[in-house]
């Protein structure tokens, strides 16, 4: 019986895995270092009598004070909320139609909708917000979420998974009697589990930190969401305090830390199945 020892690394790997950890190190205290001095600065607020900094909450207290938070992230629970459950129900019907359906010029209809990814949002919002105008939904909620129900990232996420499914799905459930919606609904939809995930991910970690498009289409206080009402803590010319700022910073953090946290799974699973495909 032979005992096989591992080979030492040459010179040449060990710099190559220090330069490796060193780069991930530097990276890692770039992304970490911002949201650390925000703990910091929130936690420790200066006095204004001593100007000496005190470990505590006052803070977190003076936003509770300063600004309405709970009609805040009302708002902003109900326009994220909204917009992710319409974008995943739309990209998945979306998906299923580029996917499982051959109509005349669907080719070139699915490409103009990829393009449209590449518009940047302010190219756009001055058309958004005239159309948004005249349907009367101007300075509402509702400004917020029709315009972003269609998706042309999750259409295109949708059609790739639908394609990996088999046709004998929809064949035998066709045997049976269903029709189309009820093939969507019934045996496609329930498979597109993961798939939808991200799409629901996606869509609320991106519109719960929105903060452009309620600057332009909402005017009305009660009407503004987290992020935006979170800008009124700056006080006059940014007078304000800046561990307040911050303060309202980590609070509005946390919904988003959540969800990233109990997502990791179904997003994880999503990835998995997309690259499967």
């Amino acid at each position: 019986m032979s005992i096989t020892t591992a080979e030492p690394r040459t010179p040449r790997l060990r710099l190559a895995a220090v330069g490796k950890f060193t780069v991930l190190g530097i990276a890692a205290f770039f992304t970490i270092a911002p949201v650390v001095w925000t703990l910091y600065t929130a936690l420790t607020p200066t006095d204004i009598d001593t100007q000496q900094r005190s470990l505590g909450f006052a803070a977190f207290a003076d936003v509770f004070t300063q600004i309405p938070v709970w009609l805040y992230t009302w708002n902003s629970a109900l326009v994220t909320l909204l917009i992710a459950a319409a974008q995943m129900l739309s990209s998945a019907m979306a998906g299923y139609v580029f996917a499982r359906f051959e109509f005349r010029g669907k080719k070139w209809i699915f490409a103009l909708i990829l393009a449209t990814m590449m518009v940047p949002m302010q190219v756009t919002i001055v058309p958004v917000f005239m159309l948004i105008r005249g349907m009367g939904l101007a300075d509402t909620l509702l400004a917020l979420i029709v315009p972003m129900i269609p998706t042309a990232f999750g259409t295109f996420l949708m059609r790739q998974y639908f394609m990996g499914l088999p046709d004998e799905l929809a064949e035998a459930a066709e045997i049976d009697g269903a029709g189309p919606w009820r093939v969507f609904f019934s045996v496609y939809l329930p498979l597109a589990g993961p798939s939808l995930a991200i799409v629901g991910i996606l869509a609320f970690n991106f519109h719960w930190n929105e903060f452009f498009r309620p600057l332009i289409l909402t005017i009305s206080e009660q009407n503004f969401t987290l992020p935006l009402g979170l800008v009124t803590l700056q006080g006059n010319l940014g007078t304000g305090s800046v561990a307040t700022v911050l303060a309202g910073v980590v609070l509005s953090m946390i919904p988003a830390v959540l969800v990233f946290v109990f997502g990791q799974k179904p997003l994880r699973e999503g990835l998995a199945a997309g690259i499967g495909k």
